[in-house]
């Protein structure tokens, strides 16, 4: 399915978020300004927004990103050529449920709208503690449905009516975009999502939710022992 996506991936996510996912990515990035830098990993990198914008912003020696997706990830290595930064941002392709990096080999994990994908949850978040060094970040950016009741029939109105209609004639995917709500509405969210970061092994798990609740970014850490 993302295979199909991918020619207009890009297009969707700044139209369908009227430019506002530019912003939760930064704020993302900004939560790991005062971390080490050295390496970073981003999962379910898509074409690589997210890791172009940590090599730009943070001055890490690496950002490895990695997707399932061939047609995200040729996308995404275009891109890094386009703005010159293959010395410090590589992306391949690689299962988020069976890194092929060693324990402990990064600084910072992140993922930007990718959690809700994952066949299983934990055993993701437990992938990702194993080869984040002690005392490293997660951060994750995963879209949500609004806590208030005043919001939620706007929300359900544009994220279950509009978004295929318009992914449809975008995109030619008639799946795809319709998937997106269901799979925003099965993901663990807030409370929930920050349990599952501690059950898997994380500590001070915390949530922020952003523009009405319509995103959230998760952060935590891996125990130093």
């Amino acid at each position: 399915m993302f295979d199909s996506i991918a020619p207009a991936y890009d297009f969707m996510n700044r139209a369908m978020t009227f430019g506002i996912d530019r912003i939760w990515r930064r704020k993302a990035v900004d939560l790991l300004r005062h971390e080490p830098h050295g390496e970073i990993l981003d999962i379910a990198t898509g074409t690589g927004d997210l890791a172009i914008l940590m090599a730009r912003c943070l001055n890490p020696c690496r950002v490895t990103g990695v997707d399932l997706s061939e047609g995200m990830v040729e996308i995404g290595l275009r891109k890094v050529a386009e703005q010159g930064l293959e010395q410090c941002v590589s992306l391949g392709i690689a299962d988020c449920l069976a890194l092929p990096f060693a324990n402990g080999s990064f600084d910072s994990v992140t993922c930007a709208y990718g959690v809700r994908n994952f066949q299983d949850l934990g055993a993701g978040y437990r992938e990702m503690l194993r080869v984040l060094r002690p005392g490293g970040r997660i951060v994750i950016l995963e879209l949500s449905t609004p806590a208030s009741a005043f919001v939620r029939p706007f929300y359900r109105l544009y994220t279950r009516g509009i978004i295929p209609a318009v992914g449809r004639l975008v995109s030619k995917d008639v799946r795809a975009y319709s998937y997106l709500p269901e799979s925003i509405a099965a993901v663990p969210q807030r409370e929930r999502m920050c349990a599952l970061m501690a059950e898997a092994g994380f500590t001070g798990a915390r949530f922020i939710p952003m523009t009405f609740g319509t995103c959230c970014i998760y952060t935590a850490t891996k125990p130093v022992t």
